[in-house]
C-alpha cells in the first residue's frame, strides 16, 4: 500500500516546499551522497521512503518464511520517535524527534505491521519479542492519539482523513491484535465510520474510493485508494490468506452506507477496471501516455483476494508474473515486496514467479538473512542485483508533482503508481 494521496501532497508541500517537490521525486533520483546504514534495504535516497520500503521488505520476507537480518530490524525500530510515531526517514536517529519531525500515519502503520509480524503482536501466545512488542504498542498508541474525529486518519496529524491512510492504519491495528472497530475518536467514530464517507456513489464514482483534490477536496475515483479502502473496510492488513480460485460473481453496487458495502462497491470497481485492460491496471499521468501499472495491480491483487475474488486475483497475479520483472528491478525493494505479497495473496509461489525468485531478489537488496533462514543462499545473489534500486521506491514513499500556478499536486508512489482515471 502506497502513500500517494492528496493529503500527502499537502503534507509534503507544507514540510518541504513546492520547489523541492519535483526534484525530490524525479524518476531517476540520484543515490544519496552519504553512506547508507548497512541494515537498510535499497540503495536509493531513503529520505522520503526509508521506513516504508524497509517495513515492506521485512514484512514480505517474513511472509515468505525468511527471518530478516537483526540489523535490518534494529534499523527500523531505531527510527521510532519517543512519541511512538515514525517519520519517513531519520538520517540521525540518535537525535531526538521534535515538533519539526514529520511523523506520519503511513510510515508508522507500515512499521507496526512489519514489526508485529516479526514477533511484536501482543496477542500471540508464544514467540513474542518483548522489545518488538513495546515498539508496536508505542506505534499503536501514537496512531490512536492522532485519529481524526470522523474515525479516520490523514497522512500527517491534522490532515483530513483519506482512504489510503485509513486503510493502512486499520491493517496495522489488526496486525497488532486490536479490533479496529473498538478504536474510536472522542466523538465515538471508528475507521468503519470514516471509510464509507470516503467512498463514492454508484454513478459517476462507480463505487470507487476517492482521492481528494488538494484544492477543492472533491473526490475522484482512484484505483490505489480503492485497493486500500477495500482492505481497510474488510479489516485486513497487507498479508492476506489466499482466497478461493473459483470465479466469483461481481458484487452489485449500492449506497455505501456501511464499511462492508463500501468494500463490496470498491471490489466491483477494481474488477471492472481490470476487466477493461486484460487483468491489469493502467496509469494515467497528465501529458503522458498511459502505461501498465504494476504497483497498483499488485495492490489490487491483495485487495481482491481479501474480498474473496480469488479468480481475478489469480489472473492479475499471473499477469504480474509475466510483466513485472523490469519494473521491480528498476524500482527496488518495495516493488519486490509488493510482488511477494501479491503472490502470497494469490496462492502463487514467490520463489517461482514467472520464473523469478522474488524472495532471493528481495533478500539481495539488503543484509543477508539470519542463519538458518530458508533463504540463506540468497546472500550470494548477483551483486549487481544488490545495487539495483533505481528510481524512487515506495511505498512508496511519496512523489509529488505540482501543477504550475495553482499548487495542486498528484501524489505518485516510487513504484511509478499513477492516478487512475
Amino acid at each position: 500500500m502506497n502513500v500517494r494521496r492528496s493529503a500527502a501532497v499537502l503534507a509534503a508541500v507544507a514540510v518541504f516546499g513546492s520547489a523541492a517537490a519535483p526534484a525530490a521525486f524525479a524518476d531517476d533520483a540520484p543515490s544519496p551522497s552519504t553512506a547508507l546504514p548497512s541494515g537498510l534495504y535499497g540503495k536509493s535516497d531513503p529520505k522520503f521512503d526509508g521506513v516504508f520500503r524497509q517495513s515492506y521488505a521485512l514484512l514480505a520476507l517474513d511472509t515468505a518464511g525468511v527471518r530478516p537480518a537483526q540489523k535490518a530490524v534494529t534499523w527500523l525500530t531505531g527510527q521510532q520517535c519517543a512519541s511512538g510515531g515514525f517519520a519517513a526517514y531519520r538520517a540521525d536517529a540518535s537525535e531526538p524527534c521534535d515538533s519539526k519531525t514529520p511523523v506520519d500515519s503511513n510510515s508508522t502503520a507500515a512499521a507496526v505491521q512489519a514489526l508485529a509480524a516479526l514477533g511484536g503482536d501482543k496477542s500471540q501466545d508464544k514467540g513474542q519479542d518483548k522489545s518488538l512488542a513495546e515498539t508496536v504498542d508505542k506505534g499503536v498508541a501514537w496512531l490512536k492519539s492522532v485519529q481524526n474525529q470522523d474515525g479516520g486518519w490523514g497522512y500527517n496529524p491534522g490532515l483530513p482523513s483519506d482512504a489510503n491512510s485509513t486503510g493502512i492504519v486499520v491493517g496495522a491495528l489488526a496486525a497488532a491484535g486490536e479490533n479496529p472497530a473498538d478504536v474510536k475518536s472522542q466523538k465515538g467514530k471508528s475507521a468503519y465510520d470514516a471509510l464509507p464517507k470516503l467512498a463514492m456513489d454508484c454513478g459517476k464514482g462507480d463505487g470507487a474510493f476517492g482521492l481528494a483534490d488538494a484544492k477543492s477536496g472533491k473526490l475522484s475515483p482512484n484505483a490505489d485508494a480503492t485497493a486500500a479502502g477495500v482492505l481497510g473496510s474488510l479489516g485486513k492488513g497487507l498479508v492476506v490468506t489466499p482466497g478461493k480460485k473459483s470465479a466469483d460473481e461481481a458484487p452489485k453496487c449500492a449506497k455505501p452506507d456501511t464499511a462492508a458495502q463500501a468494500a463490496s462497491n470498491g471490489t466491483g470497481f477494481l474488477l471492472k477496471l481490470l476487466g477493461k485492460h486484460d487483468d491489469h491496471l493502467m496509469s494515467a499521468m497528465p501529458g503522458a501516455k498511459d502505461q501498465p501499472d504494476q504497483g497498483n495491480t499488485a495492490d489490487a491483487v491483495v485487495a481482491l483476494a481479501a474480498a474473496g475474488q480469488g479468480e481475478q486475483a489469480g489472473k492479475s497475479a499471473e499477469w504480474l508474473a509475466k510483466n513485472s520483472a523490469a519494473w521491480a528491478k528498476q524500482s527496488g525493494p518495495a516493488a519486490y515486496a509488493q510482488l511477494v505479497l501479491a503472490a502470497h495473496a494469490a496462492g502463487m509461489d514467490p520463489r517461482d514467479f514467472g520464473g523469478a525468485d522474488l524472495v532471493e531478489r528481495l533478500t539481495a537488496q539488503g543484509p543477508p538473512p539470519e542463519k538458518g533462514s530458508s533463504s540463506d543462499s540468497a546472500a550470494d545473489a548477483d551483486s549487481d542485483e544488490k545495487k539495483e534500486d533505481g528510481g524512487v521506491s515506495i511505498w512508496w514513499i511519496i512523489g509529488v508533482g505540482m501543477v504550475a500556478g495553482i499548487g495542486i499536486g498528484f501524489l505518485y508512489s516510487a513504484n511509478r503508481k499513477k492516478q487512475q482515471p
